[in-house]
């Protein structure tokens, strides 16, 4: 398995790497299955958080018997100094760990603050002091976010939503981090589940030598495709590159990439999935999203009340509440034409 350098720490990890968002979706057995079949697939590095749910005592459970051998990044959305410290120490029970590789502020909406003696910032400064981080990151979804990170000096990584579908600006961010010297985390390389070319997301990522894809996997079956594209570590063609053009033209754009920030919804509108939903239709099997469930959630659009707090919490600008009602006519008129096929 392919090993990059990581930013500046020193740390050699994996490319592809694993993201553990999705392991609280799986059983505790099936959890540590997965785990211990992508370390004995060659897999090194895996990134969880603290809001994860039970994803960090699963690994801690698959992989504490070979943690000389792997590097696990963590994150903490406090923004204080004990609550920081609080979760640091929770993530290595957890993990049954005595250290974490990385740290990371988890969706961070402005720079954390170095000179803050009760910030967030602090609290990492003082774990890595106790010797519990190895390292310090930072993770958002906001571009100038991002950008200001970079300059700041003050974070060994970013971590921000990478993929073919990305927007000039944010693809910019790779060249960025690797003239400061950090190591660029890509995370939401699918873009929200909707790119499903293995083969293009590889050698997409390939193309940046100093970035680190972390894709979300759930089951045995998406980590041997991973496995497999990385044995044959395709190069970027001229038919994948067509492909991922066909695919930027259909997807840029008004596209939610179900990052959450707009949530919650004052009457309980799950946004993050029905603003995407027209693609969620042809894009995966659609008889799931047809549901008397998921009839009466995207049916829940009809109570917006153009508040737009939504829109105004979007890290990409769009207009929320008539994306979802483009989405919620879109979803009728699909379910009308394939009622017939349920």
């Amino acid at each position: 398995m392919k090993k990059i350098p990581f930013g500046s720490t020193g740390l050699l990890v994996t490319k592809p790497a694993m993201g553990c968002l999705p392991l609280q979706r799986c059983t505790v057995d099936d959890a540590v299955k997965l785990l211990r079949a992508a370390y004995e697939g060659g897999i090194n590095y895996y990134d969880t958080a603290n809001a994860y749910t039970d994803s960090e005592k699963k690994i801690g459970l698959a992989l504490s018997d070979v943690r000389e051998n792997i590097v696990i990044s963590t994150k903490s959305q406090a923004r204080d100094r004990d609550g920081v410290l609080a979760h640091i120490e929770n993530s290595l029970r957890s993990m049954k760990t005595d250290y974490i590789d990385l740290f990371q502020f988890h969706q961070v909406p402005e720079v954390p603050d170095p000179e803050d003696p009760n910030g967030a910032y602090a609290g990492a400064v003082e774990a890595k002091k106790r010797g519990w981080i190895r390292h310090i990151g930072v993770t958002t979804h906001r571009v100038d976010v991002a950008e200001k990170c970079i300059a700041s000096g003050f974070f060994e990584t970013l971590q921000f939503p990478f993929s073919y579908i990305s927007s000039e600006r944010d693809l910019a961010l790779a060249a960025k981090c690797k003239e400061a010297g950090m190591g660029y985390i890509a995370m939401k390389g699918l873009a929200g589940g909707m790119l499903t070319n293995v083969r293009a997301c590889h050698a997409f990522m390939k193309q940046y030598d100093n970035v680190v894809p972390i894709w979300g996997i759930q089951k045995l079956e998406e980590l041997q495709q991973w496995l497999s594209v990385a044995e044959e570590d395709p190069d970027m063609d001229e038919e994948l590159a067509a492909f991922i053009q066909r695919e930027r033209q259909e997807l840029s754009g008004s596209f939610c990439r179900s990052c959450g920030y707009c949530m919650p919804c004052p009457v309980g509108i799950e946004i993050r999935n029905c603003a995407r939903m027209n693609m969620l239709l042809r894009r995966s099997p659609w008889q799931q999203y047809m549901t008397p469930e998921w009839q009466a959630k995207m049916n829940k659009i009809e109570d917006c009340l153009e508040c737009r707090r939504c829109a105004s919490r979007c890290p990409y600008q769009l207009d929320t509440p008539n994306l979802l009602k483009y989405m919620l006519k879109d979803y009728r008129e699909f379910y009308e034409t394939h009622k017939d096929l349920l």
